[in-house]
């Protein structure tokens, strides 16, 4: 069979399937969603092993220490993971919600309601955990979707994919809404982004190349953000305990995830001991720190930015470091350099702050807050698919509403147009 037989196939059986999920009563997906949370809780052991042989071998391939930490799962990722599906089985539903009501002049009275956007596929890379927050937001949304995990971690979502698929079919919906393009065929992920018709949206999540070739060849829209080169300002206002305790976080909680901090800018104006404790922090925690000329002064230890950082989502224990004049630096060194995904001010000016908010022009825009909490969870969206940086359709993290679109219907009395 070919790959685009094979992608026909699976997109065929996913669209048959659409019309029980999207009608289905809220309850039933809840149902189905916790059912699934629960059989990840109680197959945690072979979740585990399952996972501890992808890591051995991606190991053993050479994979990046960023990816591997993607990839990796332990009791408390296993947890989170369930929990995840809980919370998504909690939110309110979407689908069918009145989003707004008008009426004209000649009596027909209009409703704009939300509606699932129908076959999702989805390509990631390494997490395996997206397995089961796609599937249970596609499920909370109304929508069938095809799953296209990669190689490294076939195991861990094969074992995920059987408890959401029991999950389907204990709450008596169809299993088939949520199906696995099998992983190691390139030929497949090319067939996804052709099947126009087939599939109504391509969600990417991944590294740089893959949202690349994505966005590149998808023949059907795609909704994705290609890089994380996200920024903390420091202003000269900012409490400095604040200040390093959000730019050590933002930088070194988890380094591999698409919302860590890959650029600190600090305000000229800053004391100098806090320009100094900021990069001594970051250091010390064992992150390697490329400064412009006036941070290499700040510390014997940090090594000079090359043209090229400024531009880089380093994903490991990296940060670039500049300083700039005032806010109005910061904003147009984000505008330059930024990947419109996320950026944070540390201030206690709140008028500085505000401007901060409203220039930067980010998908996500935080006020003495670290850049971690770019995650649909700690919106309290349940989960994520991920974070959309375009402009058309949705910004920010992909949640229910996210993965919904809307018809308008349209309620005469006998009306003709003159």
């Amino acid at each position: 069979m070919t790959a685009e037989a094979g992608i026909t196939a699976l997109a065929k059986a996913a669209r048959a399937a659409l019309p029980l999920l999207a009608d289905a009563p809220t309850a039933r997906k809840a149902v189905a969603i916790t059912a699934a949370a629960a059989l990840i809780r109680a197959r945690r052991d072979d979740l585990l092993a399952a996972n501890a042989a992808d890591v051995d071998a991606a190991r053993a391939a050479g994979i990046s220490a960023a990816l591997l930490d993607r990839l990796a799962l332990d009791e408390q990722r296993i947890e989170a993971i369930a929990a995840g599906l809980d919370g998504v089985a909690s939110l309110p539903d979407p689908v069918g919600v009145s989003m707004k009501r008008w009426s004209q002049p000649n009596g027909l009275a209009f409703e704009r309601v939300r509606v699932p956007l129908g076959v999702i596929g989805i390509i990631y890379e390494s997490r395996p955990g997206v397995t089961a927050d796609a599937a249970a937001l596609c499920v909370m949304s109304g929508n069938a979707c095809l799953l296209r995990g990669g190689s490294e971690a076939v195991r861990s979502n094969r074992l995920l994919l059987e408890c959401v698929s029991a999950g389907l079919a204990s709450a008596g919906l169809p299993p088939a809404a949520v199906q696995m393009v099998p992983a190691g065929d390139r030929a497949l992920v090319g067939a996804m982004l052709a099947a126009h018709g087939l599939i109504d949206v391509i969600i990417p999540r991944g590294g740089k190349g893959l949202v690349a070739r994505v966005q590149a060849e998808a023949r059907v829209p795609v909704l994705a953000h290609l890089d994380g080169v996200n920024h903390v300002y420091v202003d000269a206002s900012a409490d400095p305990d604040k200040a390093v305790a959000i730019v050590v976080n933002s930088k070194l909680r988890r380094t591999a995830v698409c919302g860590a901090m890959e650029t600190l800018l600090i305000d000229r104006a800053a004391p100098a001991g806090l320009q100094k404790a900021l990069i001594m922090a970051l250091v010390d925690g064992g992150c390697e720190v490329r400064g412009d000329p006036d941070v290499l002064g700040l510390d014997q230890r940090v090594g000079p930015a090359g043209t090229q950082d400024w531009d880089t989502e380093y994903l490991d224990a990296i940060a670039s470091a500049r300083l700039v004049d005032g806010v109005e630096g910061a904003i147009a060194h984000i505008a330059r350099h930024g990947s419109a995904h996320t950026e944070a001010i540390v201030a206690e000016d709140a008028g500085v702050a505000e401007h901060f908010l409203e220039q930067v022009d980010s998908a996500i825009v935080l006020w003495n807050a670290s850049t971690q909490f770019a995650d649909g969870g700690e919106f309290g969206f349940g989960a994520e698919i991920g974070i959309a940086t375009g402009r058309l359709h949705a910004r920010g993290p992909v949640a229910l509403e996210e993965l919904t679109t809307y018809k308008t219907l349209v309620r005469g009395a006998g009306q003709v147009r003159p």
